[in-house]
């Protein structure tokens, strides 16, 4: 009886011990937590240990920093002078820029100042000369009207003419013919016609000259034109001595050039 009871006991015992390792086994992982023993907190003189520990180290370390900076800050003194240079460069780079546009500046207001002379001798010119060849188309009018006034002589208008040489002995001398009064109405006329015509183109600048005026002159191939040479006795070589047409002159400027002819004796 005895050993049944222990028997018995025995697996009571064995099967509670089952039941308790099946019931841990089945707790959550947070719960063995607790059965770890926390750590032992570390005393503040450590900590304050390691904290002065790494400010000495800090502190030489920046006073190592310090030291190597120094001789790097000696050998960048020289090299403080480049930003200076840099600004003499640019200085002397503005300078430059300012002397090539005043340069610039001074060209374009001679230009302008020439172009504005030029405009101003244009239109000049354009005014003064606008009438030449007009004034060129007219001058043979003018001419064919001073050659029909050359044409008629002296003693057709009851002039005074050169007198004939005759023999004193002889009883009677020859009579002038009587002039004819429309001739005379005629030449005046035309005559009028002539100076009203030479007053109108002198006020628009037309002027017209003759070579033998006032004794005659020596040839000018600016103002004159030689149609022909010859010999003349009594003139001297390049003298003009006779006018076939007489010129024209435009404010100053020869429109037409007089074509005379010159003596040429050699």
């Amino acid at each position: 009886m005895f050993r049944r009871q222990l028997l018995r006991q025995s697996r009571t015992l064995s099967k509670s011990i089952t039941e308790l390792s099946q019931a841990q086994a089945r707790r959550s992982p947070f719960s063995s937590a607790s059965f770890i023993s926390p750590r032992t907190s570390t005393p503040s003189t450590y900590i304050s240990s390691r904290l002065q520990r790494r400010w000495q180290s800090t502190e030489s370390d920046q006073q190592k920093a310090s030291s190597e900076t120094q001789p790097s800050t000696e050998e960048a003194k020289p090299a403080e002078a480049k930003p200076e240079d840099a600004m003499k460069e640019e200085l002397e780079k503005s300078k430059r820029e300012v002397i090539d546009l005043k340069d610039k500046y001074l060209r374009s207001v001679a230009d302008f100042r020439n172009l504005q002379e030029r405009t101003r001798r244009d239109i000049d010119s354009a005014r003064n000369f606008a009438i030449q060849r007009f004034a060129s188309d007219l001058l043979d009018s003018i001419d064919n009207l001073d050659r029909a006034l050359t044409s008629v002589p002296a003693s057709a208008l009851g002039q005074s003419s050169t007198p004939t040489h005759s023999d004193p002995s002889s009883p009677s001398t020859e009579s002038s013919p009587e002039p004819n009064k429309d001739l005379q109405n005629l030449f005046s006329g035309l005559k009028m016609t002539e100076e009203i015509l030479m007053t109108t183109l002198k006020k628009h600048g037309i002027e017209r000259f003759d070579p033998l005026e006032g004794g005659g002159r020596k040839f000018d191939p600016n103002l004159d034109e030689a149609t022909f040479f010859t010999k003349v006795e009594g003139k001297e070589d390049g003298d003009v001595f006779y006018t076939q047409s007489k010129g024209y002159r435009l404010n100053g400027r020869v429109v037409r050039a007089a074509k005379v002819g010159v003596v040429k004796n050699s």
